[in-house]
C-alpha cells in the first residue's frame, strides 16, 4: 500500500507541478500527499462509498467539456495519462505494464496473468520501467499530435487488457468488474474520436 500510494503522489506531484512551480519541500510534498492517499485508500476498503468520487469526476470529466480547453489535443485528462505513460523510451511490454499498474486500476499479479508471467517477474520488470524514468529524466509531458503514432498501439493494447480484466476479472469475488470495463470502452471512443483514420481503434469497438 505505502508503494502504491507514493506511486499515486508521484502521478499528482507531476501533475500539479506542471502547472505551478516546485514546493518549497518537493519530498515533504510527495510524503503528506502520499499519507492523505492512504487514509482515503483505508477509508475506501472500509466501505466508505469506495467508487462514488471517482465516478462522479469520469462524469462530469465527460459531461463538463465547456470547462475543459478546446485546444487540448487530448480531450480527456485519463486519456492523456495514458499516452503519457505509454512513452517510446520504454519496451512495449515495460510501458503497458507501468501503465496498467499506474492508472489502469489492476494489480501486478493481475497484471503479470495478463501477461502470462510471473507476479515476481512482473513486479521487477514494473520497477525497472520506474527506474528507466528517473534515471533518463523522462519529460511528463502531453505528447503533440506527431508523437501520438508512436505510442498508438500501446495505448490500444493497454486499454484493451483494461477491458479484458473488467470482463473477467481475475481477482475478488465477482467474475466481472463492470466499472473497469466501461471505463475502457469510454476511452476506446474517444481515441476513436481523436484518431478516426486509424481503424484499428473501430475494431477494437467493435
Amino acid at each position: 500500500m505505502a508503494e502504491d500510494c507514493l506511486q499515486d503522489a508521484l502521478l499528482s506531484a507531476f501533475e500539479h507541478w506542471e502547472r505551478s512551480d516546485l514546493p518549497r519541500s518537493p519530498a515533504a510534498w510527495l510524503l503528506k500527499a502520499a499519507q492523505s492517499k492512504v487514509i482515503d485508500r483505508i477509508r475506501r476498503d472500509r466501505g466508505f462509498a469506495a467508487k462514488i468520487p471517482e465516478l462522479t469526476y469520469l462524469y462530469e470529466l465527460e459531461n463538463n467539456g465547456d470547462d475543459a480547453e478546446e485546444s487540448a489535443m487530448i480531450p480527456d485528462e485519463r486519456l492523456q495519462m495514458i499516452f503519457i505513460c505509454c512513452h517510446p523510451a520504454l519496451a512495449e511490454k515495460s510501458r503497458v505494464a507501468l501503465t496498467l499498474r499506474a492508472l489502469g486500476g489492476l494489480s501486478t499479479e493481475q497484471i503479470a496473468a495478463a501477461f502470462l508471467d510471473t507476479s515476481e517477474a512482473m513486479q521487477r520488470r514494473i520497477t525497472r520501467a520506474k527506474k528507466k524514468i528517473a534515471g533518463a529524466w523522462i519529460a511528463y509531458k502531453v505528447p503533440d499530435a506527431e508523437e501520438l503514432p508512436a505510442r498508438f498501439v500501446s495505448v490500444l493494447r493497454t486499454l484493451y487488457l483494461i477491458f479484458n480484466e473488467g470482463y473477467a476479472s481475475r481477482s475478488g469475488n465477482a467474475l466481472t468488474r463492470v466499472d473497469l470495463s466501461d471505463e475502457a470502452i469510454r476511452l476506446v471512443r474517444i481515441t476513436a474520436k481523436l484518431m478516426p483514420e486509424e481503424c484499428e481503434v473501430q475494431g477494437l469497438l467493435r
